[in-house]
């Protein structure tokens, strides 16, 4: 294929997205994403401007760097820390629709992945995981409705990735509730479709119409 070049990914969000435990920076979901595209033929300038510890709030700062930088593709991983922090389902997921909204007005193409499913994480105490769970699915469905209404893409690989957390501990790194490195690799594993997908309807957006 010939590709548009190049390809502006900005990987915006929180601790996941920056890549928190991962051994290198390379192995971590944004550099393993841009070689997914690379591999399929995009020429790729990657920007992660996620911040550890950020609720869905704190995209607002981040997104205005990446319209700044002229994205062309964004991936949001977001939530995990609305639902540590209790922040209400129906003001993370505003805020997200509102960052999303911002940058489909600035051209960019838009993939969500929702907040992730908290409750067979390790410190999560099994008599409290039902309430865990039902937590986090709340706030997903929030998020997606949110995504979709802004025009963005949900990648609903919550509950494929807690399946695989739950029967792979080496998924974990050290501090039991970031990914490892093999972690990192499962989750862009699991997103590369979604974002080829995006980055195709990018391109397909800028050919000339005969």
């Amino acid at each position: 294929m010939t590709a548009i070049s190049p390809l502006r990914l900005v990987v915006l969000g929180d601790s996941l997205a920056y890549g928190t435990g991962a051994s290198q920076v390379d192995q971590t979901v944004g550099p393993r994403l841009a070689q997914a595209l690379r591999r399929e033929g995009y020429d790729v300038d990657l920007r992660v401007l996620a911040v550890p510890g950020a609720t869905s709030r704190e995209l607002a700062a981040q997104l205005r760097r990446a319209v700044l930088l002229g994205v062309d593709l964004a991936l949001i991983v977001v939530g995990a820390n609305d639902l540590t922090r209790l922040v209400p389902p129906a003001q993370a997921a505003a805020a997200l629709g509102t960052a999303v909204t911002a940058l489909r007005a600035a051209g960019a193409r838009v993939v969500v992945a929702p907040a992730p499913d908290l409750s067979d994480f390790p410190a999560v105490p099994p008599a409290f995981r039902p309430l865990v769970h039902s937590a986090c699915l709340r706030l997903q469905q929030s998020q997606a409705a949110a995504t979709e209404a802004a025009g963005g893409v949900v990648a609903p690989v919550s509950a494929e990735l807690a399946r695989a957390f739950a029967a792979d501990p080496a998924l974990f790194s050290r501090d039991r509730f970031h990914p490892s490195s093999a972690g990192y690799a499962r989750i862009a594993d699991i997103l590369t479709p979604y974002v080829v997908t995006a980055a195709r309807s990018h391109s397909a957006a800028l050919q000339p119409e005969h």
